[in-house]
């Protein structure tokens, strides 16, 4: 039995989805702190069940049965190391026997300080946990970018404060793969996967192949990281989410998001979804 947690999130869905062209659906268990989101999946036989980061009474009785619990990491950026040790507690009381858990590219160097010391609290609290258990390190979705094309191609321009860093991105579908592979598949106790795109590509790189294929010119203006801040706090974000988005792309401007060793697509038997075909998928939304 295979336990999903944020199983109604983007990644959690597509793991799911992986899951159930190998596994009987009634071998899922699927995590979601509103059950009511996964009524389609429900349908299919797979066992929805309430589980809150917020309501740690909630985890172990969601989790029951599981011996596997694939732990996708929380969202709530910040609240991130006490969710995580409150479902790690839950799968010792649920007696789950492995553990896989998504993490962030090159957690334990990674300059994308934000992000990454909840990652590499969370890797500390798994290892002293004596549960056995997988890690693995995603790097950026490419739809962290496809997915909000409205607003460059309204403006003209992409903008952030990565500078010329590489960015070895893949799919969500990608990384849901090497997920699900993973959780059906063999001896992967102690490893940690460092995953990411066969191919990397700068901010600039990106517009042009945006551009390429709206025929048009989308550019990408890069700023000193206080104005970057200043240009998203004007747009309204929340001061958590431009924290993060800040600390992200200083983080890329010093090379914390590019990977070479292909060990994502190794995982899957593929190679990876390419830029061009991303920013294809990503305008095809928007014209849905």
């Amino acid at each position: 039995m295979i336990a999903v947690t944020g199983a109604s999130g983007h990644l959690g869905r597509h793991v799911l989805q992986e899951l159930m062209k190998t596994v009987p659906a009634e071998e899922l268990i699927a995590m979601a702190r509103t059950p009511s989101k996964l009524e389609d999946l429900s349908a299919r036989g797979v066992q929805v069940r309430q589980a809150d980061y917020n309501d740690p009474d909630t985890l172990a009785p969601a989790m029951d049965g599981a011996n596997h619990l694939l732990m996708i990491s929380a969202s709530e950026v910040g609240k991130r190391k006490a969710q995580h040790r409150s479902l790690l507690d839950a799968a010792k009381l649920a007696t789950v026997s492995f553990v896989t858990y998504t993490s962030l590219l090159h957690a334990d160097q990674s300059p994308l300080e934000v992000l990454a010391t909840e990652h590499r609290a969370t890797e500390e609290m798994l290892r002293r946990s004596g549960l056995p258990h997988c890690i693995l390190r995603n790097g950026w979705y490419f739809e962290n970018y496809t997915s909000n094309l409205k607003s460059a191609l309204d403006n003209g321009t992409f903008i952030g404060c990565a500078g010329n860093g590489r960015i070895s991105a893949a799919s969500r579908a990608d990384y849901a793969a090497a997920a699900a592979a993973v959780v059906t598949s063999g001896d992967h106790e102690g490893q940690i996967y460092e995953l990411a795109g066969d191919e990397s590509f700068t901010m600039q790189e990106l517009a042009s192949e945006v551009s390429r294929q709206v025929g048009r010119t989308i550019g990408y203006t890069d700023m000193a990281p206080e104005s970057y801040r200043a240009a998203l706090a004007g747009a309204g974000l929340p001061e958590p989410l431009v924290n993060m988005l800040v600390s992200s792309d200083e983080g890329i401007a010093q090379g914390g998001l590019v990977d070479a060793s292909k060990t994502l697509s190794k995982l899957i038997g593929r190679p990876t979804t390419t830029l061009a075909d991303a920013v294809a998928r990503g305008l095809e939304g928007l014209r849905a």
